[in-house]
């Protein structure tokens, strides 16, 4: 397996000489390419008009849908480009025919967007969410998920990796036991795709939500939705004009039979560019080599942590990927976070509103996020760890 270039891809990434950016997880640097593709493209809507730049760089726009498509081992046709990945999360949830007495099975590391969705549909149609319990590694219990499956389980909808830590759920063997089912199995996959390889045949998802802004390395306000030819016909999105449907009489209409029944007709187009830019450089990187460079780094930084006095760390999973969270006893996470950041490093912080299943019954109220990518290197987690704080023994702001 090819290794990445490490200097190369710090020269492409402007804010390496700038800051420290731990904060991939949040929105990672974008490489030059992708910057340079925006840029050109709201150039040209400055010199000629922005449908007139859409339609000369109609090519370019199209390849989008090529790059991700091959990202995810999809079809062109099973893939819609949105505004962001919560647009897309939605459309596809709301576009299920919700009875009363359905049920949703979903993860105690769900992301509170998605959380919230259930419960309004709970509230609307009498839909029962039922949350699958952990395995002892913190992981989705496979085995559990197993035996609440029923006649009634309309949609199992799973966060791939949570906003909250490096956690990473068992995504292929939940396929497994939606398709041995029949039941609908969505996948939120914002925090997994563009830092490991995502492929939806070995998943076995028939939905997959993904943001562009993350580890794709994409512009803000781009996303993307996959959609199984399977069973897209049977969904209706929520929200329909002229480019999701086709006005076919004076009182009737047609939804569009691929994936872009879950587009809008306004679209940013200079970031669609950048998002089909942004997939080629990870394409041409190897995901595989990602996952492996970024493995390496969270390890490190996990390994360092360790040795620090006073600081836990509180990642969970048999397998963990990029985001590493803890926290520094005596500390307030928001408080490290803008000290940090004073310095030069970029960190977040979760806080329980994001994921209150999981860090609620833990007695976390929030964290310290450092997400590693891979043009990050070990003096960046020099620094990062030479920063914090000692800690105060006295108390765990931090933690409580």
């Amino acid at each position: 397996m090819a290794r990445i270039d490490v200097e190369r891809v710090r020269q492409d990434t402007a804010g390496c000489t700038r800051v420290v950016h731990l904060n991939n997880a949040g929105a990672a640097l974008p490489p030059r390419p992708v910057v340079d593709a925006v840029v050109e493209h709201l150039r040209l809507e400055e010199e000629m008009g922005g449908y007139e730049a859409a339609a000369a760089r109609a090519d370019r726009i199209e390849h989008t849908y090529d790059a991700v498509a091959r990202l995810l081992g999809a079809a062109r046709e099973d893939i819609a480009i949105t505004e962001n990945a919560t647009r897309a999360w939605d459309m596809a949830f709301y576009s299920l025919p919700w009875a009363p007495g359905d049920r949703v099975l979903t993860a105690r590391a769900e992301y509170a967007s998605n959380a919230i969705a259930f419960l309004q549909t709970a509230r609307r149609h009498g839909v029962q969410v039922d949350v699958v319990p952990d395995d002892e590694s913190g992981r989705l219990d496979v085995g559990a998920l197993e035996r609440m499956v029923d006649e009634r389980v309309k949609l199992i909808a799973v966060t791939h990796v949570p906003t909250q830590g490096g956690l990473v759920n068992p995504a292929a063997e939940i396929g497994k036991v939606a398709r041995d089912a029949g039941v609908t199995y969505l996948l939120d996959a914002c925090q997994s795709v563009g830092q490991m390889p995502v492929d939806v045949d070995e998943i076995g998802c028939d939905l997959l939500t993904a943001t562009g802004r993350k580890f794709l390395r994409a512009p803000r306000g781009t996303g993307f939705l996959y959609c199984s030819p399977r069973i897209r016909a049977g969904l209706e999105p929520p929200l329909l004009d002229l480019h999701s449907a086709t006005w076919t009489s004076a009182d009737s209409y047609r939804v569009r039979e691929d994936a872009r029944r879950f587009e809008s007709w306004e679209a940013y187009y200079a970031g669609r560019i950048g998002l089909g830019v942004a997939t080629d450089y990870a394409l041409d990187l190897g995901l595989d080599a990602i996952q492996e460079r970024v493995t390496l780094l969270a390890d490190t930084l996990r390994r360092r942590l360790r040795a620090l006095p006073g600081v836990n760390l509180h990642d969970r999973g048999a397998q963990q990927c990029g985001i590493v969270t803890f926290t520094v006893d005596g500390h307030d996470s928001h408080r490290i976070a803008e000290e940090l950041r004073a310095t030069g490093i970029n960190v977040s912080v979760p806080v329980v509103g994001h994921a209150r299943w999981d860090l609620e019954p833990r007695g976390l109220s929030s964290l310290v996020r450092a997400s590693v990518h891979y043009y990050n290197t070990d003096d960046e987690i020099d620094r990062l760890c030479d920063a914090l704080p000692h800690p105060v023994a006295s108390g765990d702001a931090a933690a409580g």
